[in-house]
């Protein structure tokens, strides 16, 4: 097998597993190290027991590599092939619809992998398009992008577009809503992305009117495509309670407003819950089933949301990431 492959392939097992962060980096960097050394010199330092010299290789990746070239596929990738297994029973009819994903995070904010790699697991997946939302500036723990690297970010997009084709990578941002239900990015650079994921990230416990208001105020914003994970709760981990709002008010907005609700598939998250899911879908509204992933692994959660969509008999007309990359920017130029 192939060292470079198994690399990544290990790294995408882990991410798919929620491993740390730092153990899918140094088998990602470890596939760039091998992948970027002359010819021949990774054949020659396995046989003469040098592996370990190369920058980033430890004992782990060391026995990976040697397996691979003694022409087996190594022992620690069969083990994380076998517990993976099938991410969830259901979802699979609906799973199956999606042609691209509304929610994702690169380097550029707080995800561990740059866009290319991002772009190129989705093409893997089978996806037609997939949006790069990385986080706007006020959230700083995640790194999120000022209106100058967001401007830089776009550029970049445009250039992979060139490559990638025609796989289509769209440019999005999943902005804050502020205290007041205004948005964390400006208004002309809000309005030259492709997509908007709007979510709440700080004062989760605020008052239910307050937070109910707040809400409103983003959905009714015309920038805004999506409403990201609405609850903010965590089920998982340090399990986080769900924000108090009034989930008939704001998702009768989203109804009116052309809002799609996201159906967020990261496992802690697992957001809405499905009773809140049971709502939107009787107010009317539309769906987008995303992965939020902040690395390369994590865009194979989608069958998480899949599976609670298909349960809540929300059928796939009302997702919009089922659509065409046109049809979806045509939907969303209409709402603007």
């Amino acid at each position: 097998m192939d060292p470079v492959a198994a690399m990544k392939q290990i790294a995408l097992f882990l991410e798919r597993a929620g491993e740390h962060t730092q153990k899918v980096r140094a088998f990602r960097r470890a596939a760039s190290t091998l992948a970027n050394l002359p010819e021949g010199e990774l054949d020659l330092r396995y046989r003469t027991g040098t592996l370990r010299k190369l920058p980033g290789v430890g004992d782990s990746i060391a026995t990976v590599i040697a397996e691979c070239l003694a022409g087996g596929e190594p022992e620690y990738l069969t083990r994380l092939e076998a517990a993976a297994g099938k991410p969830v029973a259901g979802g699979a009819q609906l799973r199956a619809r999606l042609r691209g994903d509304c929610h994702t995070h690169s380097d550029w904010s707080d995800g561990g992998s740059p866009i290319r790699e991002m772009a190129e697991a989705a093409i893997a997946l089978g996806h037609e398009w997939m949006v790069l939302t990385d986080h706007s500036p006020r959230l700083r723990v995640a790194n999120g992008l000022s209106a100058e690297r967001l401007e830089r970010q776009l550029v970049e997009v445009a250039e992979l577009n060139l490559e990638l084709a025609p796989f289509l990578l769209l440019t999005g941002i999943e902005v804050d809503i502020l205290l007041d239900g205004s948005l964390d990015q400006t208004d002309d650079l809000l309005s030259r992305v492709d997509l908007v994921v709007a979510s709440v990230h700080s004062k989760l416990r605020m008052p239910g009117p307050e937070m109910t208001e707040r809400m409103l105020t983003a959905v009714a914003n015309p920038h805004v495509d999506v409403l990201g994970h609405c609850t903010g709760r965590l089920v998982t981990g340090k399990p986080r309670p769900e924000s108090e709002f009034d989930a008939e008010a704001v998702f009768a907005a989203c109804a009116e407003f052309g809002v799609a609700v996201e159906i967020n598939s990261r496992p802690e998250r697992l957001d809405p819950p499905r009773r809140l899911l049971g709502v939107a879908r009787d107010l009317g509204c539309e769906f987008a089933i995303d992965s939020d992933a902040h690395a390369p692994g994590q865009l194979d959660w989608l069958p998480y949301g899949c599976e609670r969509a298909e349960e809540c008999g929300i059928e796939a007309d009302r997702v919009i990431n089922t659509r065409s990359a046109d049809a979806l920017l045509a939907g969303v130029a209409r709402r603007g």
